[in-house]
């Protein structure tokens, strides 16, 4: 993995976007948020990093447990001056992500709610033609004024 440890001045003009292919398995969350909290070190949004971190863990674990790919895109991006998106790229465009309310007694369904409770919006994107999508971007999104 590419270390963000050493100190970086963060681009002040363009809209800087990263991403980085990892296995799609749960322990790649750990690597997901150590690489949220770096980017968003360099780019001063330390005020964001937890939010983030748990942003990138749930679509990580949703990934890992809902498709069958052997490795997933993380992508950490400023589509604008005030907003953050955090993603996760797959190749399976037919399994679309669906917020549902989990029962009380359930152990896991809970991961698209966290995401919705925490994120100023989230969705997902299909890559690719429109008749012949060869994956999607789950992310979310979240303002950046008062963060630093």
């Amino acid at each position: 993995m590419t270390s963000l440890r050493t100190p970086v001045e963060a681009l002040s003009t363009g809209h800087p976007t990263y991403s980085q292919t990892f296995p799609c398995k749960p322990s790649t969350a750990e690597l997901g948020r150590e690489l949220v909290r770096d980017i968003l070190g360099v780019w001063h949004l330390d005020g964001l990093a937890d939010r983030a971190a748990l942003i990138i863990t749930e679509l990580i674990a949703n990934a890992s447990r809902h498709t069958p790919c052997p490795e997933i895109r993380l992508t950490v991006g400023r589509p604008s001056a005030t907003r953050l998106r955090v993603g996760v790229v797959d190749r399976e465009p037919s399994r679309l992500p669906i917020l549902s309310q989990a029962a009380d007694d359930d152990e896991s369904g809970r991961g698209l709610l966290l995401v919705d409770a925490v994120a100023d919006r989230w969705g997902y994107d299909l890559h690719g033609s429109d008749r012949r999508p060869w994956g999607k971007e789950v992310w979310a999104e979240l303002r950046t004024e008062g963060s630093k």
